[in-house]
C-alpha cells in the first residue's frame, strides 16, 4: 500500500460505474491536450487502453479525446491539483486531483482533510519516490517477475497482490518503454501512471487502521480525486 491506496471494497471507493468513467475521461482528456493520437501521445495511449479494459463506450471514449484535443466545442479544462497531509495516526499521504473549479475543490479537500491534517507543499513529498507504477498480470505460470523486471527495464518489482497483480516499478520517463516490453515476458498490463512510492511505509494497529482506511475512502470519494498515495504497509 506504500504505492497506492486501494479501498478493499472497490463498489465503495468506486461507488458505481459511472464514478470510475468520469475518472478515466479526465484523465483522457487532458492527455489529449498533447495530440489526439495515442500512438504519437503515450500519456494518451495508456489512458485509452486503460478505459477500454473497462469497457467505456466507444462513443464516451472518442469524445473525451476530441473535447480534450480542442477538436469540440465547449472543452473543458481541467486543472491539477496535489495536496500533501497526513491521516488520522500520521500517515503521510498525496492526493492528486483534477478540477474545473479550483475555489470549490479547495474547500471541499480542506474539510476533507479535518479528521487528517493538510501540509504545505514539500511537507511529505520527500518521504515519497515520484516513479512510474505498472500492475501487470502473469498470463501463465512460467512468466517469473524478476527476470520481466530487468529484461524490460524495470527499477523495482513487488510480489503479486491479493487480485494477482504484479507492480513493476520505473523510472518516470522509462514508463512506456516498460508497458510496451512487458508482454515480451509473459505480463499484461492492466494499469499504468506516474505516481508515488513511499519510501518508508508504516504499519498500525487494526483499529487505527480501520479508522485510516475510512479517512481514505472518504478522500477518494470525492469526484475531483483522481490518486491518493499513502505510506502505508499491506
Amino acid at each position: 500500500m506504500g504505492a497506492q491506496w486501494k479501498a478493499k471494497h472497490k463498489e465503495v471507493a468506486a461507488n458505481l460505474k459511472g464514478r470510475v468513467f468520469g475518472k478515466m475521461t479526465k484523465e483522457i482528456m487532458v492527455a489529449a491536450r498533447n495530440g489526439a493520437d495515442p500512438d504519437t501521445n503515450s500519456r494518451l495511449r495508456l489512458a485509452v487502453e486503460q478505459a477500454k479494459k473497462a469497457s467505456m463506450p466507444k462513443d464516451t471514449l472518442e469524445r473525451a479525446i476530441k473535447k480534450g484535443a480542442g477538436l469540440l466545442d465547449g472543452a473543458v479544462h481541467y486543472e491539477k491539483l496535489t495536496y500533501e497531509g497526513f491521516t488520522p495516526h500520521n500517515v503521510p499521504l498525496i492526493v492528486e486531483c483534477l478540477t474545473d473549479n479550483v475555489n470549490r475543490t479547495v474547500s471541499e479537500i480542506r474539510v476533507l482533510f479535518r479528521a487528517g491534517q493538510l501540509g504545505g507543499e514539500g511537507s511529505v513529498t520527500w518521504d515519497f519516490d515520484h516513479v512510474g507504477l505498472i500492475e501487470a498480470r502473469a498470463e501463465n505460470s512460467e512468466a517469473d517477475r524478476d527476470e520481466a523486471a530487468i529484461e524490460a527495464g524495470a527499477q523495482d518489482v513487488e510480489p503479486a497482490d491479493e487480485d494477482g497483480l504484479t507492480l513493476f516499478i520505473t523510472d518516470t520517463t522509462d514508463l512506456d518503454a516498460v508497458c510496451r516490453a512487458l508482454p515480451n515476458y509473459g505480463f499484461a498490463v492492466e494499469t499504468a501512471k506516474i505516481g508515488y512510492r513511499a519510501k518508508n511505509p508504516q504499519s498500525l494497529d487494526t483499529e487505527q487502521l480501520h479508522e485510516v482506511e475510512a479517512f481514505l475512502a472518504t478522500i477518494h470519494e470525492h469526484d475531483d480525486v483522481q490518486e491518493v498515495y499513502v505510506a502505508l504497509e499491506g
